[in-house]
């Protein structure tokens, strides 16, 4: 099928039958897969497109608490959800003597944590191929298409067309651009908004990014090995680099193993030195040459013996071993007609925030709240109405994100900014940092299609608009029949 964008037929519900729009997903990263669980759980079709010809399980640690438990609630995983993962209270920031700075926590409660009072859901540091792996089982496999490498895509008022690189073609109403920070969908829709100079400029510049980062899983260790592994809480620990521009993080998980990262701050010149070799992939293939680098730098295990990243490296199957560039930018243009874009393809984050798959996660919240809202056969005025409602929704916290990101990159780098923002975590006030809490865990957005998870929290969500918004009646009501002669 060829849709000629130049002809547009006029829309009349009244003599169609009823059909939700198909939803065309390219990403199956977590907040595609995200995106695919929750329609899952609705009447609207899609189907979700991935690259790749396997899952890799790579990636380190993530942290996830209050902002997500309502979303897994709804979708019936947050049990297993906890099982996978390993409650979190505080981070301990070390120096390169293995000796403790200062700690970040909360004091709980006597019957729950500080999280679980004010927030109605604890904290919790996951394994990223667990947590994958946990969304992925939520999508059918006859809804995931492997090794699709998406080409070029095509939209007009009437539809959508995706085309791949083995030939194939595919046919929806919608297009979600899930497929990370060099998104295929957005460069084409930036190309078709730049030929009729409808591009902002910003948006066409290069991907800026500051910082490169080493990350990978250990086997499971023992208590013998790495003695914080046998803690029931996770320790998060992360220590800044002396003389040298770099910061690790170590966690253990529930599976006894530790998740660890390395992130190298680059300045002017070593940013351009490493933008000849600036890939995205997270791939064993260049992660090397990095190994060699930080096998020196010290780690705290909590036990007597001396360990060094050379031990965690030895302990990690090269394989789950993997190097990436970190980009940093809020895309301006996030949709137009049939396309819109969610996770890294409109909003990329420095990990130091943590902030990134909470982010993409909360943008497929919202979006299928507002696909699900949309009448039968919406037109393309209609969807776009709705990705407008997103974006405007989205924004302010994902800018708010952005900013926070920064912030705490800046907070363990090298730099004066870095220390004075150190010095002020050590010594905030309870009363400071009990309100920076209070404002970090306000966004918890549900499903507005599923059933209203309970959040006993005492300090309640910030209001959501897509919340309202309302799964379409079936329209055929709107015929009127044929009258007798």
């Amino acid at each position: 099928m060829e849709i000629n964008p130049a002809v547009t037929f006029k829309h009349s519900r009244k003599l169609m039958s009823a059909k939700r729009p198909k939803v065309l997903i390219v990403g199956a990263g977590l907040g595609g897969l995200t995106l695919g669980a929750i329609l899952q759980k609705s009447d609207i079709p899609y189907e979700i497109f991935e690259r790749a010809p396997q899952v890799k399980p790579l990636g380190s640690a993530m942290a996830f608490g209050a902002a997500t438990a309502p979303m897994f609630k709804q979708l019936g995983i947050y049990d297993e959800f906890i099982a996978l993962a390993k409650f979190n209270d505080s981070i301990q920031f070390s120096n390169e003597k293995r000796q403790t700075e200062y700690k970040m926590e909360f004091p709980n409660f006597p019957d729950e944590s500080f999280s679980s009072k004010l927030f109605g859901a604890d904290g919790f540091i996951v394994a990223r191929p667990m947590l994958y792996d946990l969304m992925l089982r939520q999508v059918p496999t006859d809804r995931i298409h492997m090794n699709k490498k998406v080409l070029s895509t095509k939209q007009s008022g009437n539809g959508m067309i995706l085309r791949c690189s083995d030939g194939t073609e595919y046919e929806g109403d919608i297009l979600v651009g899930a497929d990370g920070a060099y998104s295929v969908v957005r460069q084409n829709l930036y190309a078709g908004l730049k030929k009729a100079d409808r591009l902002p400029a910003d948006d066409a510049l290069p991907l800026p990014f500051s910082t490169v980062c080493l990350v990978g899983q250990t086997r499971r260790l023992t208590a013998e090995e790495f003695p914080d592994i046998a803690k029931e809480s996770c320790q998060f620990i992360n220590t800044l680099g002396g003389d040298r521009p770099y910061s690790w993080s170590t966690f253990t998980t529930r599976q006894n193993t530790v998740c660890w990262g390395v992130v190298l701050y680059l300045d002017k010149s070593s940013s351009k030195l490493h933008d000849s070799f600036c890939n995205s992939e997270w791939g064993p293939e260049a992660a090397s040459a990095m190994c060699e680098q930080v096998k020196d730098f010290p780690v705290v295990s909590g036990g007597v013996k001396k360990l060094t990243f050379q031990d965690l490296i030895s302990w990690t199957p090269k394989e789950l071993i993997s190097k990436v560039m970190l980009e940093e930018k809020v895309f301006e243009t996030w949709y137009d007609c049939r396309t819109v874009l969610l996770g890294d393809a409109c909003h990329k984050f420095n990990p130091a925030g943590g902030a990134g798959a909470i982010n993409a996660m909360h943008d497929a919240i919202t979006l299928s709240n507002y696909i699900n809202a949309l009448p039968h056969h919406p037109s393309a005025e209609e969807i776009t109405e709705a990705f407008k409602a997103y974006r405007e929704e989205r924004i302010p916290w994902v800018q708010e994100a952005f900013d926070t990101s920064k912030i705490f990159r800046v907070m363990a780098s090298k730099t004066i900014v870095g220390k004075i923002i150190r010095f002020c975590a050590k010594y905030m006030p309870a009363s400071v940092q009990k309100k920076s809490a209070i404002r970090m865990n306000a966004n918890r957005p549900q499903i507005a299609f599923l059933p209203k998870a309970e959040d006993k929290g005492l300090e309640r969500p910030a209001p959501q608009t897509s919340l309202s918004a309302k799964t379409p009646v079936d329209e055929q009501e709107d015929v009127t029949p044929a009258q007798p002669v």
